[in-house]
This record gives C-alpha cells, sequence and structure tokens, in this order.
C-alpha cells in the first residue's frame, strides 16, 4: 500500500515537471528564435539560426540609422506616450467605475455591470468601421489622443470587474467606521481603498501599458502616416514590403518592444500576482 502510494506520488511528480519543462520550451524557443535572429546577418530568416555563427549589431543599428522609411525611434516614443496615458487614464476610470459599483447601489446597477460583461464578448475588430466613421468626423484621423481615448475605453469593461470584484473583499466595517469618524465618501475612496487596492491597480496598470504596445488592427485605422505609427504597424510596414522585407531587422525591433514591458513587470511584480490571485469577480 505505501509503496504503490509512492509510485503514485513520484509519477504525479514526473508528469507535473515533465508538463513544466514542455511549456518553458514552447514559451521560450520562438523568443530565443527572435533573439538569434535580430543578431544574424542578412535579411532573411531562412540562413538564420538560434546561434548566430557571425553575430552582428548592424540590424539594431539600422533602426536608428534615421531613414525616411524607418522610423523607429519615432515609432518606439509614439508608443510609448499611447502606452503610459492609456495606463494612468484607465487606472483612474477603472477606480472610480469599480468603486461606483462596488460600494453604492443605485438604479440600474445590475443592467451597467450585465452591460459591461456582454461588452467583452464583442471583438474589437466589429466597431472597427464604426470608429473609422468617428475619427473622421471628429477630424481626428492620425490622432494619438483619440487612440488612448478608445484604447482607456475598452479597458473599463473587464478592468472594471476584475477591480470591482477585489473591493468587494475589501469589508465595508472599514467604510462605515471611517463616516462615524466624519470621513467622507471621497475621502474613504482616496485614503482607504484606493492604497487597499494597489495590487489590483497593478493589475490594471499592467493591462493599460501592455495593450497599446501589442495592437495593430485598431492603431492601423487610425493612424495612417508614417510619422503617426506606433511600433506594431512600422514593424508590419517592414516586412510587408515585397522587395526590401527584412525579417531581421524586424526581429530585433521586436526584441526592444519588450524593454519597457519587461521594466513595468518588474516595478508591479510584487502588486501584480497578489492582484491577478485576488481578483474574482463577486457580486
Amino acid at each position: 500500500m505505501q509503496t504503490t502510494m509512492k509510485t503514485n506520488r513520484l509519477l504525479r511528480l514526473f508528469f507535473t515537471y515533465a508538463f513544466l519543462l514542455f511549456m518553458t520550451v514552447l514559451i521560450l524557443y520562438p523568443l530565443l528564435w527572435t533573439v538569434g535572429a535580430s543578431f544574424n546577418p542578412g535579411n532573411s530568416l531562412i540562413s538564420t539560426s538560434i546561434i548566430p555563427e557571425n553575430p552582428t549589431l548592424d540590424h539594431y543599428r539600422e533602426l536608428f540609422a534615421g531613414k525616411e522609411s524607418l522610423q523607429y525611434g519615432k515609432w518606439y516614443l509614439n508608443s510609448l506616450k499611447i502606452s503610459i496615458f492609456t495606463m494612468l487614464g484607465s487606472m483612474i476610470t477603472v477606480s472610480f467605475t469599480a468603486y461606483a459599483f462596488s460600494r453604492f447601489r443605485f438604479k440600474g446597477r445590475k443592467n451597467a455591470l450585465m452591460l459591461f460583461l456582454l461588452l467583452q464578448m464583442i471583438p474589437q475588430f466589429a466597431a472597427l468601421i464604426a470608429l473609422f466613421v468617428l475619427a473622421q468626423i471628429l477630424g481626428m484621423m492620425n490622432s494619438h489622443w483619440l487612440l488612448i481615448l478608445l484604447y482607456i475605453g475598452g479597458q473599463i469593461p473587464m478592468n472594471t470587474y476584475l477591480m470591482k470584484g477585489y473591493m468587494d473583499s475589501i469589508p465595508m466595517d472599514l467604510d462605515e467606521s471611517a463616516k462615524i469618524d466624519g470621513a467622507s465618501n471621497t475621502r474613504i475612496f482616496w485614503q482607504i481603498l484606493l492604497p487597499l487596492s494597489r495590487p489590483m491597480l497593478a493589475v490594471v496598470a499592467m493591462n493599460g501599458f501592455t495593450g497599446p504596445l501589442g495592437d495593430f488592427v485598431l492603431s492601423s485605422v487610425i493612424l495612417r502616416t508614417p510619422e503617426a505609427f506606433t511600433l506594431p504597424i512600422g514593424l508590419y510596414k517592414l516586412v510587408n514590403d515585397v522587395m526590401g522585407a527584412s525579417y531581421t531587422t524586424f526581429a530585433a525591433g521586436a526584441i526592444l518592444i519588450s524593454i519597457p514591458i519587461a521594466v513595468t513587470f518588474l516595478l508591479l511584480q510584487k502588486q501584480f500576482v497578489s492582484g491577478l490571485t485576488a481578483g474574482g469577480t463577486k457580486g
């Protein structure tokens, strides 16, 4: 009996570690291949390898060479600008909406929550034509600020659910004690609920920052000139040129995109992990 239990335990451990190893290889292999391709000479992926025989930094230099057709530095700054303002705007709006749904009972509350849930089921590309027409009517084609507002609006439904679920886990006794001491709802929000909600705020911040950096569909509808491009659009144009496609330069540009994401994750790591585990949505 004891021998059988020990054997079963060893088998479970073996399959667990085998699965973890498989997932690690599945995640790291494309990343290592992209890193290797960025240091390989030439423009084609056919002759590239994970470990380059003659590594070169030419592709990284080419990104910042100042060519008119490759304004990588400009695209990088555009992406950072949009991501940072989207992150800040998402944190502010989601905090207010989540607080309202968590702490107040008002007419239409349940219907609004159901609407947020339904909005999450609608794919982004379903509204592309309407957003294109809206941008033209407002005269805001190529506008980063319109794109930021659209990203913030897209972040609100799901993040509100996450944030509301976290705020629901904070006891109402804290609010009632503060009100007895004369605190207003605004003071309770800023000095009690918001500091206690830092883990979930980190999740919202991470979602708001990484979303625009990886978006191509919506940004390509709004942004039409090279000076206004973000990194996904610019890098796509880099490999879309049939005659001058450079996949190795594309790989170098893709690697540099990961730097701000990695830095943001490291800064928010402690709060981020605890926020993900505590973000259940409660009615």
